[in-house]
């Protein structure tokens, strides 16, 4: 098995490529996007730049900014900084049906604590539920796709509501990487195709759905824009960690993602038992080039499994219960054949060429160039 000589990306990557030095196109990818996102004193200069901006945006409304909360580190790290900066956010957090109970307590304890007003947007369980089976039966990697879109389209739908232009969310490349897009790449077009194709019938009336032309829309009449301030901002996953438990009593629930239990059983036992993908080689080769751990660390990591057997299967006992599956037809879907976003119809090709054409634009409305393509697509035309 070839492993990147710099990270501990490897060949069961989709798209990887590697130079005579044994460095792969991963690594050039997330090594391109430091150097376009640099922190230090430039990424504090265009922080500020936004904050003014975003301060300006809220002159006599009652906030101006929105963010995205799991209960996560990060979302709830994110949360702590706004008030060091001065500004005026609204929580919003997505309930599936499936957020942990430490999850729960952790938003209500920061947002309670911060004086942050919160709102909580329930999808019907029995659409979601519709939903996820629907994934799982379509054989796809990455099952929590209508959870993810759900959670964007939550976001655009709250800002437009309340009149919010900048949507601030808690992801960072350099500890998460870019994941290929035949693992994770989705949208609204395509969710709509599976739901049709394995689904019961069921109709969506409460899942929020962000079609293309409604982000358009968004984005460039309503000029709603998604901010990543930690793209800009030294951040370190450890140090927030405590600080959150230290300020706000925050407790931590387990590994990357773990505050959603249908999330956790995605990562953890759908991805590696079923397809023999390992998340964790994107998101650790990511903390490596950033130098937040050495490379013999990520290693170790790696072979290290993600839980022990015992909580492994209480994971699939407890999604199986949740979802309402019989062992059988859990049985069924898992012994079909494995599929990926290519299988299906999205809008990945309109997409591509919409982000390659309009990329300076999109880099205002995002704050930074949107990728969700392969890491050579990415190098090749920027």
């Amino acid at each position: 098995m070839k492993v990147c000589s710099k990270g501990v990306w490897d060949e069961t990557i989709p798209g990887i490529q590697f130079d005579e030095n044994g460095v792969s196109n991963f690594c050039r990818l997330q090594e391109k996007m430091m150097a376009d996102y640099p922190r230090g004193e430039k990424g504090a200069q265009d922080w500020n730049k936004l904050v003014a901006e975003i301060k300006a945006s809220g002159v006599n409304k009652r906030y101006d900014c929105l963010v995205g909360v799991s209960g996560g580190v990060d979302s709830s790290y994110l949360l702590h900084l706004t008030q060091e900066y001065g500004l005026r956010p609204l929580a919003v957090n997505l309930d599936n049906g499936f957020n942990s109970e430490i999850a729960v307590q952790n938003i209500y304890k920061i947002t309670t604590q911060l004086k942050i007003d919160l709102e909580t947007y329930v999808i019907d369980y029995e659409e979601i539920k519709d939903l996820l089976k629907s994934y799982m039966k379509a054989s796809m990697p990455w099952i929590d796709t209508p959870t993810d879109l759900a959670i964007k389209a939550t976001m655009y739908k709250i800002a437009g509501k309340e009149g919010i232009q900048f949507i601030l969310r808690g992801n960072d490349f350099r500890s998460e990487g870019k994941q290929p897009k035949e693992w994770t790449y989705a949208d609204a077009r395509q969710l709509l195709y599976i739901h049709d194709k394995y689904g019961s019938g069921i109709k969506l009336k409460t899942y929020p759905l962000l079609t293309l032309p409604k982000m358009i829309y968004t984005g460039l009449i309503k000029g709603v824009r998604d901010i990543r301030p930690y793209y800009f901002l030294a951040y370190n996953k450890q140090e927030a960690k405590k600080k959150l438990i230290e300020t706000y009593d925050w407790q931590d629930y387990g590994g990357h993602h773990h505050e959603n239990l249908f999330t956790k059983f995605s990562m953890a036992y759908w991805l590696p038992k079923k397809f023999a993908i390992d998340k964790r080689k994107i998101n650790l080769s990511a903390q490596v080039i950033s130098q937040a751990i050495t490379r013999e660390e990520a290693l170790e990591q790696i072979n290290a499994p993600f839980d022990s057997q015992l909580e492994l299967d209480r994971s699939r006992e407890y999604i199986i219960k949740k979802l309402e599956l019989t062992k059988e037809e859990f049985k069924t879907i898992w012994n079909s054949p494995n599929k990926n976003t290519f299988d299906y119809p999205s809008n990945y090709k309109l997409i591509f060429w919409l982000a390659n054409k309009f990329r300076p634009l999109l880099k205002r409305l995002y704050g930074f160039t949107p990728m969700s393509v392969s890491a050579k697509e990415i190098i090749d035309i920027q």
